[in-house]
């Protein structure tokens, strides 16, 4: 008996969508939602990603799309291949929708949201690691088309907190340009004590 109410709450804990057609409705809204064509590999990274999508689901849930007109498989101006939603997958995306979960579908969206802001973000943003004698360098560099912004060094004494500090420089991009650029603009020398006591 106990080990039936573990096998129960398992199958409940297991958040990975486990149908097909779940995945087709959720994939056709994920494109409608971002309104644009999306390479195939950078669909595959957002989906996989999220942690609810299987990659056999995931492939199979392609192969459908394709195949039944929802979604088409085309080059961009790059020569890069991209999925397109067709006016079948914009109507399932929103006719169907609410047949797959809300939490499923603003992960998804979140999660292609955050990956566009990131992929963004890396090319405004340059971040090297070097390797010195005690630890690393961060090497930050913020790009703009024609001059470099902002080009600064910052030490961590090891690679785990370099990445740290980067990883937290690529959540903001601007807004940490913005604070450094702030604080420049508002640092003060010292008052000096010049009183007789």
């Amino acid at each position: 008996m106990q080990e039936e109410n573990i096998k129960k709450m398992a199958a409940f804990a297991d958040t990975e969508i486990k149908d097909v057609p779940t995945l087709n409705i959720l994939l056709c809204y994920l494109l409608y939602k971002i309104a644009k064509p999306v390479e195939t590999e950078q669909l595959y990274e957002i989906a996989i990603g999220t942690g609810i999508v299987n990659y056999f689901y995931y492939q199979d849930s392609i192969d459908y799309l394709l195949k039944n007109g929802l979604i088409s498989l085309d080059k961009d101006e790059s020569g890069l291949e991209v999925y397109v939603l067709q006016p079948k997958g914009r109507e399932c995306a929103r006719e169907l929708k609410t047949y797959a979960p809300k939490s499923y579908r603003d992960k998804l969206v979140l999660a292609a949201l955050r990956y566009f802001a990131r992929r963004k973000a890396e090319q405004e943003l340059k971040i090297e690691y070097i390797k010195v004698e005690n630890g690393y360098y961060v090497h930050i560099r913020c790009l703009d088309v024609s001059c470099d912004l902002m080009d600064m060094k910052l030490y961590a004494p090891d690679l785990a907190q370099a990445k740290m500090i980067g990883e937290r420089v690529l959540l903001n991009p601007a807004g940490f340009y913005g604070k450094v650029v702030e604080l420049a603009l508002s640092n003060e020398e010292p008052p000096y004590d010049l009183s007789d006591n």
